[in-house]
C-alpha cells in the first residue's frame, strides 16, 4: 500500500506530466496538429517504457491538448484513443528503441481521422504525420531517453531506479 506521501508524489508526478504534454502542444499548435504534424511533446510517450502510472498523464495530457484541435470533439476522441494504445504498448515494450516504434503505427489511427475529417489523401496524410512521429519520438525522443538515464537525480524524480523500473 502507497503511503500518504508517496501517493502524493505520485499524483504530483503523473499531474505534472500531463501538464507538459498539454503545454507543449498547445505551445506549438501550428506544426502540433493538421496533416503534417511535429508533436514534440510525444517525446513523453517514452515515460511509459519506465512507468506505467505515466499513461494516465499522457492520456490525459493529450485529451486535454487536443480541446484546442481543429477537429475538435473528434481529436479529442480519436487522436486520444490512438495515444492510449500507443501508451499502452509502448508500457509493455521491453526495449526503449522497440518502444519508440509504437508511437508510429498509432499514427494510422489518426491519418484515418483526417482522411474522413478532412477528405486528405490518406495513405499520403498517414505517411506525413507517421514521418514526424518518426523524426520527434525515434530520431530524438531515443537518444534524449538513453542520455537522460544517466542522469540519476532526473530518474529519482521522475520515479524511476537504476534499473529502470518503478520505486514508487
Amino acid at each position: 500500500m502507497l503511503t500518504n506521501s508517496s501517493h502524493i508524489q505520485r499524483l504530483a508526478r503523473i499531474s505534472l506530466v500531463a501538464a507538459l504534454y498539454f503545454v507543449c502542444t498547445v505551445a506549438f499548435a501550428p506544426i502540433s496538429f493538421g496533416a503534417v504534424q511535429f508533436r514534440l511533446s510525444e517525446i513523453l510517450v517514452l515515460l511509459c517504457f519506465y512507468r506505467k502510472d505515466y499513461c494516465y498523464s499522457l492520456v490525459l495530457g493529450c485529451a486535454l491538448a487536443n480541446l484546442f484541435s481543429p477537429l475538435g470533439i473528434y481529436d479529442v476522441i480519436f487522436g486520444t484513443l490512438a495515444t492510449a494504445f500507443t501508451v499502452a504498448a509502448v508500457s509493455h515494450c521491453k526495449h526503449l528503441f522497440l518502444a519508440t516504434l509504437f508511437p508510429t503505427l498509432g499514427c494510422v489511427i489518426v491519418g484515418l481521422e483526417l482522411h474522413f475529417l478532412t477528405d486528405v489523401p490518406f495513405l499520403l496524410t498517414t505517411g506525413t504525420v507517421m514521418l514526424g512521429e518518426f523524426i520527434t519520438v525515434t530520431g530524438i525522443g531515443y537518444p534524449l531517453f538513453r542520455l537522460l538515464e544517466r542522469n540519476k537525480g532526473l530518474m529519482k524524480i521522475l520515479g524511476i531506479d537504476a534499473q529502470h523500473r518503478n520505486i514508487s
